[in-house]
């Protein structure tokens, strides 16, 4: 339980950062901020009831991997169910729409009972195989990872991101409720921006680094997979001096950040190779689609490039640091929104491309290029991954590290 705590005060990752910059921002979300002491201490709960059904050691092997898939499967309905519903109800040509939703309804709440069914037994089972799995990679003491690996799923807060304008430094990363409508986001986008003068914007998060972790609702295991280790991470760094000063400057939280992306991707793959082979030749089963919602066409050898994503973002990303260097603000944003329409053009689907995009996307920079443009400490955190004789190496290495100078010593001896 006092590890719970430190984890919960010291929480690292997307969790809320409440600093004097913040605190203005705050203002204007004071009454719609996500409830976060009340969500551990259920999530917590729940996890003393799975502890009690000694799930997953009561299945065998194979036996647990069908109820995964069932719950995954189940999910996939579940979701699908409710987007058949919020279609009938954006029809306008459907006058009736309670009757016309009624047996979605039924069904969604069907779906929603299995689904509550299976939960446990789905995350304890993906709990444990991750647990092994550090273990394996020396991460862990006595054959327990130090926090234990908790995660539940539920659906996860929205963050407002600002930034300054004349820089990009993420200056203030509030938790919001879910809930909230897209008119509502840009509404208090607007405001903020406005009000203080800065650049904002309402991301959606896929996990944040609480304990236990939250995750986002999905039907990508790989993903799934990557994201619970990736804030079984933060948690893990929240006991040692890189998680505890997450904030205190932003080359320590893109450490932090980019370290957990490493972590979570190797972890993440090591636990599909030995548990689920088959989602690494190819994609078997068609009811688990992937997260991503753009797949670019593969072209001909007479056919144009295929776009490029990371590439022309960074170019993006360099070319705003140079306009914002030289003091020209207006001519940065005008730049942006001109490249937003581009990703657009080729089926990147941004609804802003702003400094507080590049604030909170660029601190994730385990791969090269992307939005993190030419930040130093990115190519430093993967150069000393790489000079690492194993991630247990990398990871008890750089956890205790206080300043991006420690990293560039270490990468440079």
């Amino acid at each position: 339980m006092s590890i719970l705590i430190v984890l919960v005060i010291v929480g690292g990752s997307d969790a809320p950062r409440f600093t004097g910059s913040a605190d203005r921002a705050r203002v204007y979300t004071r009454e719609i901020e996500f409830d976060y002491p009340n969500w551990v201490w259920d999530a917590s709960w729940l996890k003393v009831e799975q502890a009690a059904i000694h799930s997953p050691y009561i299945f065998e092997r194979g036996t647990n991997k069908e109820i995964l898939f069932e719950y995954l499967r189940t999910t996939l309905n579940l979701l699908q169910t409710e987007y058949r519903i919020e279609q009938i109800y954006a029809d306008p040509n459907i006058a009736d729409k309670e009757n016309a939703g009624a047996l979605l309804r039924s069904q969604r709440d069907e779906a929603l009972a299995r689904q509550e069914e299976l939960a446990p037994f789905a995350e304890s089972i993906l709990q444990s195989q991750l647990s092994e799995t550090l273990a394996g990679l020396d991460l862990a003491s006595n054959g327990q990872p130090l926090p234990p690996v908790l995660y539940h799923t539920s659906p996860t807060p929205l963050a407002l991101i600002v930034s300054r304008r004349d820089q990009i430094v993420q200056t203030a990363n509030i938790s919001i409720l879910p809930t909230l409508t897209l008119d509502q986001q840009i509404a208090l986008e607007d405001e903020v921006a406005e009000s203080l003068d800065v650049s904002t914007l309402v991301v959606r998060i896929g996990g944040v680094g609480v304990y236990p972790t939250m995750v986002m609702e999905t039907t990508d295991l790989p993903w799934l997979l990557n994201t619970i280790a990736h804030e079984w991470t933060h948690n893990y760094l929240n006991l040692r001096p890189l998680g505890i000063n997450y904030s205190a400057t932003p080359e320590l939280r893109t450490m932090n950040e980019t370290t957990a992306s490493i972590v979570g991707d190797e972890v993440g793959h090591l636990v599909l190779q030995t548990y689920y082979p088959e989602f690494l030749a190819s994609r078997p089963d068609p009811s688990l689609p992937a997260l991503d919602l753009h797949f670019p066409p593969s072209s001909g050898p007479d056919d144009p490039p295929i776009f490029d994503f990371r590439a022309e973002m960074r170019e993006t990303r360099v070319t705003v640091d140079e306009l914002l260097a030289q003091g020209k603000i207006e001519e940065a944003e005008t730049y942006m929104e001109q490249r937003r329409q581009v990703f657009w053009q080729n089926g990147y689907l941004l609804r802003k491309l702003n400094q507080a995009y590049f604030a909170f996307h660029g601190a994730y920079a385990d791969q090269p290029g992307g939005a993190a443009g030419e930040d130093p400490v990115g190519p430093a955190v993967r150069a000393l991954r790489a000079q690492s004789a194993s991630l247990a190496d990398f990871l008890n290495t750089i956890a205790w590290m206080t300043s991006f100078d420690e990293l560039l010593e270490a990468v440079h001896q």
